[in-house]
């Protein structure tokens, strides 16, 4: 709702621009004339021009997402011009100038026919929509770009409408009060003009990020879904988020807050609900799936394809430790009630930069026995047309399209399982109600496995310089370059450092030489690192310690008994796994290679 109230602003500003002053003339010759039969036939043709544009939105926008990489320098380009039209208006005279050579044309049949009537001001509406087209053009654009990035949708046509009816609300306003709303204009030209020329500019500086990579590094850690602070406040304040508060207890379910801009983009790791099925109320509608650059396992999934299909949707990312513990269970609900008419969407949506790679996803769909349709987010779109906020978040929706039922986090498995069941009967699948619930002989193992929550008192810990906490390296951070780092001696819970030459960025920390370490103090069952091996690809070897000696018995599923490992590729490695008693300990973990590149730790 908020966009669209910003979009029809939007169109109401953009009498405000210089180039408005070639249609006012054809306006304020019929201010004489009847509203009803000339004024109103006039916005309506104008209006009838955007909704031509927004048509063809609908008809041709999904290309570009369906072109995946080639897609997106396409629609790097279109924002390029969109940005040089803003900034440099001879240059949006050239481009729009087949337009506006169509809209002189309309302009001058409709004002050489004779007696003012309805369909001459109809045509002269049409005609002021295509001479606006150099102030319009910018706007739009951005909207359709939106639209071919995304995939078209209603969403977008009531955008593109929202900003008619702008327009139109100006011209009505022109109409009425004639010659001085004129020279009120004209005072204002100028400093409208460098605003427009400062919007091309930022617009431009943003293609240059997006072009440069920038988008896949540092704009996806401060979150590329989240909005600025004033605008998160009118969100606050016009549109609510229907998304809960995680339940955390202390620091062991502790949700990460991934947004540095005000918005809350969270790991969630559980939440308190009802123990019994509660009603299921509508919450809203389904939102498309069209915002995918790409999918695994099935086709890309429209509106009609899941129609009459109960459907799950859930965001996770293959490096989320939530997500990879909750993941048995959706595979467990995908498979037990396939053949009674349930669909479950896996919505990847990445949080590290190497999550956005289609090859890493790929491997790890396979690797898990991910079997069932994957929606490739990498562009956020199907995460914004959720308002989500969280990873694992699970969204259930019934056979008319309607989202009866929303999970954020881990846990209260059964719950979900039982509103699947009801969803199901509804849909006349009586039969769903018998079937077992649980995982049906599936087995959580390795980083599945159930955390324990009970005695867990260290939280999800980042290594980049953004978002990183605990931090005891004697002189702290010496940001995106290389550094020689001495750890702490005796950490504090909770508290870790680095060993050896290490470059650490906002993201990650990156080894330089062989024999670097990292050493944390924590108080878990087990601990995780998010790892990559060396730019170039190589393998790098690692050996772990738990209070100086090998963890024996209490090593993880990817290191041996005596310590030893290999990081051979980006992903969320198990270190330590403790039997019996949890008790503060100090891990260490040494690296053998150069170049690996340590993310965040993650315990369980």
């Amino acid at each position: 709702m908020l966009l669209i109230i910003l979009a029809y602003l939007g169109g109401v500003l953009t009498i405000l621009s210089p180039c408005i002053l070639p249609v006012l003339p054809f306006v304020f010759a019929r201010a004489d004339q009847p509203f009803v039969r000339s004024g109103l036939p006039l916005l309506g043709g104008m209006a009838a021009t955007f909704a031509a544009v927004a048509t063809l939105a609908a008809v041709g926008g999904g290309w570009v997402a369906r072109a995946n990489q080639y897609g997106r320098w396409c629609a790097i380009v279109l924002l390029a011009v969109f940005g040089l039209t803003l900034l440099l208006p001879r240059f949006a005279d050239r481009v729009m100038r087949p337009i506006v050579s169509a809209g002189n044309r309309l302009s001058n049949a409709a004002q050489h026919e004779g007696t003012p009537g309805i369909g001459s001001s109809f045509l002269l509406g049409v005609a002021t929509g295509l001479l606006w087209a150099p102030c319009a053009g910018p706007i739009l654009g951005l909207v359709l770009t939106g639209a071919a990035l995304k995939g078209a949708s209603v969403g977008t046509t009531l955008l593109l409408l929202a900003y008619a009816a702008g327009a139109a609300t100006s011209l009505a306003v022109a109409l009425l009060l004639g010659g001085r709303v004129f020279a009120a204009m004209k005072r204002s030209l100028g400093a409208g003009e460098w605003i427009r020329r400062g919007i091309g500019a930022a617009m431009l500086a943003g293609v240059a990020a997006i072009a440069l990579g920038l988008d896949t590094g540092v704009l996806t850690h401060i979150s590329a879904v989240a909005t600025g602070g004033l605008e998160q406040r009118l969100v606050d304040t016009f549109a609510p988020s229907r998304v809960p508060a995680v339940s955390m207890t202390g620091s062991a379910n502790a949700a990460n807050t991934m947004s540095a801009t005000g918005s809350a983009m969270m790991r969630a790791s559980d939440t308190m609900r009802p123990a019994t099925t509660p009603a299921l109320p509508v919450l809203g509608q389904l939102p498309a799936l069209a915002g995918a650059v790409q999918w695994l396992n099935s086709p890309p999934l429209t509106d009609q394809a899941l129609r009459g299909k109960v459907v799950i949707v859930d965001f996770w990312t293959y490096s989320c430790i939530n997500c990879l513990r909750s993941l048995p269970y959706v595979k467990a609900w995908a498979s037990k009630y396939r053949d009674k008419g349930l669909v479950v969407i896996g919505v990847h949506a990445p949080e590290f930069a190497f999550e956005r790679n289609l090859d890493n996803v790929r491997k790890a769909v396979h690797d898990l026995g991910v079997d069932y349709p994957v929606a490739i987010d990498n562009d956020y779109a199907i995460w914004r047309a959720f308002d989500n906020q969280y990873w694992p978040a699970h969204y259930f929706a019934d056979a008319k399209g309607q989202i009866r039922y929303e999970h954020f986090g881990e846990g209260e498995y059964d719950q979900s399982e039982r509103v699947i069941q009801q969803l199901l009967v509804e849909a006349g699948h009586a039969d769903a109600a018998n079937v077992p619930i649980g995982l049906g002989g599936a087995e959580e193992r390795g980083v599945q496995l159930q955390p324990d929550n009970a005695d867990m008192r260290s939280p999800e810990t980042y290594i980049g310089f953004e978002r990183a906490e605990g931090f005891a390296s004697p002189g702290g951070v010496v940001q995106d370059r290389a550094h020689d780092y001495r750890a702490p001696l005796n950490p504090d819970l909770n508290h870790w450092g680095l060993t050896g030459e290490w470059s650490v960025g906002a993201e990650h920390a990156t080894l330089a030489r062989p024999g670097g370490e990292i050493v944390y103090r924590f108080h878990a069952r087990d601990l995780h690192l998010v790892l990559g091996p060396a730019p170039d690809g190589k393998p790098v070897r690692f050996r772990v310690t738990v209070d100086g000696k090998a963890p024996q018995n209490a090593h993880g599923s990817d290191v041996a008994p005596d310590g030893a490992g290999t990081v051979t590729g980006q992903r969320l490695y198990q270190l330590v796994r403790q039997p019996g008693d949890v008790a503060d300990h100090t891990f260490a973990i040494q690296f053998l290679d150069p170049g690996v590149q340590a993310f965040a730790f993650t315990f369980g």
